[in-house]
């Protein structure tokens, strides 16, 4: 009986493994059943200067990513009946006719995410300053619709860039689009620059975009930026000059995506494009090797729609989405100062104001070299502080006029001492503008200068001496008007008891100081 009962026992046990074996097996099949999946792929023609030529991507879509061997990608942008043009993000050194090439069935994305802060990557995410893989909480395509108009909010918060002659005479608002134009080397990146390091403290994400610059002037901006501690707030996208078109082509897109996503989270950012110039280059290099047809200067007839949808995409939300902003500060270059080129134009009638930098004053060491007359600001005026519109009401157009006498003065005229009052004035106003590059100055410190200025106060100055005067006049006003200064940064109008109040201070400290300001 026994022995029954054993066997018995070992039937049952036998039985529940084979039945568990069974059911192993079935969860196995069922998780690795194979599901048919048609893939379509096609041939290489030919292949060089950034750009292939593939047959047989009958379903390829318009801007759809394409795979080429050695995990290399591609953009889908000339569908043709016989052959597709197909744009390389990458080098083509291991492709030749005949490569297999297949569909990827999504568009070029790029990572997004506050993990992008700090970093250095170029447009297709990939890490440059050895700091290890890119992490990040989501993909995005680069190319995106601009907000809708009904989602947009009025712009009416200044970003302060920390430089008297912009903050004062073309102020930037937030969500606004401003271009900074002008010859090469005079000092366009240096104004994204300080703009950049103004931002410490100020709640605003930074993005800079550099677009075909030299590998040494990209290093020196970014050591510049981390000197300066401004890359704990700032994502740097390099494509650079000596790699793929492609890459320099979608760079902007890529950059725009990244700060699209900080400004979805309701926070305030400045995208710089470094430059635009080389970008309607690359696009028109790229453009003419598909064999479109050329247009003005041979740019395609489709750069200015390229150029607004980009710029387009830079703007202030309303609250119920999100709130944030995004401002665009695009640089390009001008060809011996003709900003009546195909570029240039078409920018200037895309954004909301320009910085116009002058090589005559550049050479005349009048640094940052802005040209009032040409430059303007059309939506800053409304978000400018309002002690700004106090004391620099009619500034600009004082200014302007000092310039008109100015040239005239320079045939010997006999002038009336009004006139060499005004051009007197004018140069010392002039003098004041100028500002050495990397040093920002708060608000409540152009504040106090430039109505030193305006009041006179530097008029028995000589113009050399101007900026020793000024330093004592910002170190006075900060350490012995903080109520004011205060009030100043805290958005509200100047009265006229803290005009006065700014004007004895600044008197009282130029006097105490006369003997040292004149010392050689």
């Amino acid at each position: 009986m026994s022995d029954q009962t054993a066997g018995s026992t070992l039937l049952s046990a036998l039985k529940s493994a084979v039945e568990s074996a069974d059911q192993a097996v079935e969860k196995v099949l069922e998780e690795s059943s194979a599901v048919p999946k048609v893939e379509e792929s096609g041939t290489v023609i030919s292949i060089g200067n950034g750009i292939a030529r593939v047959s047989g991507l009958s379903g390829v879509q318009s801007e759809e990513l394409v795979e080429f061997p050695g995990g290399v990608t591609g953009i889908a942008f000339n569908l043709d009946p016989a052959e597709v043009g197909v744009i390389m993000l990458g080098g083509g050194e291991n492709i030749v006719s005949g490569s297999r090439v297949r569909l990827t069935g999504r568009v070029v994305d790029v990572p997004v995410g506050d993990a992008l802060l700090g970093r250095v990557i170029d447009p297709a995410a990939n890490p440059l300053d050895n700091r290890g893989p890119v992490n990040f909480s989501e993909r995005r395509p680069v190319e995106r619709d601009a907000p809708p108009v009904m989602a947009r909010a009025p712009v009416t918060e200044p970003l302060q860039t920390g430089l008297k002659a912009v903050d004062a005479l073309i102020p930037v608002g937030r969500g606004q689009r401003e271009l900074i134009l002008g010859d090469r080397q005079i000092g366009k990146t240096a104004i994204a620059l300080d703009t950049i390091i103004n931002q410490a403290d100020k709640d605003v994400i930074c993005v800079y975009c550099s677009i075909g610059q030299q590998g040494a002037d990209v290093a020196k901006f970014i050591a510049r930026l981390r000197d300066y501690g401004a890359m704990e707030y700032t994502t740097v996208v390099v494509a650079a000059g000596d790699g793929a078109p492609g890459l320099r082509f979608i760079a902007p897109f890529a950059a725009t995506t990244i700060a699209e996503y900080f400004m979805e989270q309701g926070k305030d950012v400045l995208i710089v494009y470094d430059d635009l110039t080389l970008h309607a280059r690359s696009y028109r290099e790229l453009s003419l090797l598909l064999e479109r047809p050329p247009g003005r200067e041979a740019y395609p007839g489709d750069i200015f729609y390229l150029h607004s949808r980009l710029l387009e995409r830079s703007t202030h939300l309303r609250e119920e989405y999100g709130g944030g902003s995004l401002t665009a500060m695009p640089i390009i270059e001008t060809q011996a100062q003709n900003i009546s080129a195909y570029i240039p134009t078409n920018l200037i009638s895309i954004t909301d104001g320009q910085i116009y930098l002058s090589p005559d004053l550049f050479q005349r060491n009048h640094l940052p070299a802005i040209d009032v007359g040409k430059s303007v600001s059309r939506v800053g005026g409304k978000t400018q502080l309002p002690a700004y519109r106090t004391v620099t009401g009619d500034l600009r157009l004082s200014y302007a006029q000092f310039e008109e006498l100015e040239m005239f003065a320079r045939f010997g005229t006999r002038l009336d001492e009004k006139t060499r009052e005004t051009i007197e004035r004018g140069r010392r106003v002039r003098k004041v503008l100028t500002q050495p590059e990397l040093k920002p100055l708060t608000i409540p410190e152009q504040i106090a200068v430039l109505l030193s200025v305006t009041e006179g106060l530097f008029d028995n100055i000589e113009v050399e001496d101007i900026p020793k005067a000024e330093a004592k006049v910002r170190r006075a006003v900060t350490e012995k008007l903080q109520e004011i200064s205060k009030k100043i940064n805290d958005g509200e109008l100047l009265s006229d008891e803290d005009q006065v109040a700014i004007t004895e201070t600044a008197a009282k400290a130029l006097e105490e100081n006369e003997d040292e300001i004149a010392e050689e």
